[in-house]
């Protein structure tokens, strides 16, 4: 199966599964797909997909106050701009894929990173669910986390921005 398929695939599942539908079947070429909701709703069959995921991408945020891209409110100081040291560099630190952006590994777990921690490159910043898969996200850069732009358990979309760090 090519890539793009397996995207398609984790798309179309994703949705099957927010829909509310009881029971899906659907049968192509290449493969049956059947899945099938409990009372609870809870899926009592799984099917099981090769998952691709890209690594985290980084771009460079002008370092001047910054307001989220996304209509989401941000979580760590709502109303104040980012302070960033003389000569500082931001860069967004961007989701891979679309899910559930999650800042700990359970509800009672504090957060990976919280605004002024110094994190470093290979460092896990976040989860992101996908098809009830719990995707470990890693940071890309070194530097001092100064903006958290998403809301725990909030949606998000491919390449949206999730944190801002200043470059150490």
């Amino acid at each position: 199966m090519k890539s793009k398929e397996i995207q398609e695939l984790q798309e179309l599942i994703g949705f099957i599964a927010e829909s509310g539908l009881e029971e899906v079947v659907i049968e192509t070429g290449a493969f049956k797909l059947k899945t099938r909701r409990s009372a609870e709703g809870k899926n009592n069959h799984l099917v099981s997909v090769p998952q691709v995921v890209a690594a985290p991408s980084v771009t460079p945020v002008i370092a001047t106050p910054v307001a989220p891209q996304t209509p989401a409110t941000p979580v760590e100081t709502p109303s104040k701009p980012v302070e960033v040291a003389a000569g500082g560099k931001i860069v967004a630190v961007k989701s891979p894929m679309i899910g559930t952006f999650y800042r700990s590994a359970s509800p009672t777990n504090p957060p990976f990173v919280n605004v002024g921690d110094t994190i470093s490159k290979g460092q896990v910043v976040c989860i992101i669910e996908a098809m009830k898969l719990f995707n470990e996200i890693e940071s890309e850069v070194s530097g001092k986390v100064v903006k958290v732009l998403v809301d725990n358990a909030s949606p998000v979309e491919y390449d949206q921005d999730l944190f801002l760090v200043e470059l150490a």
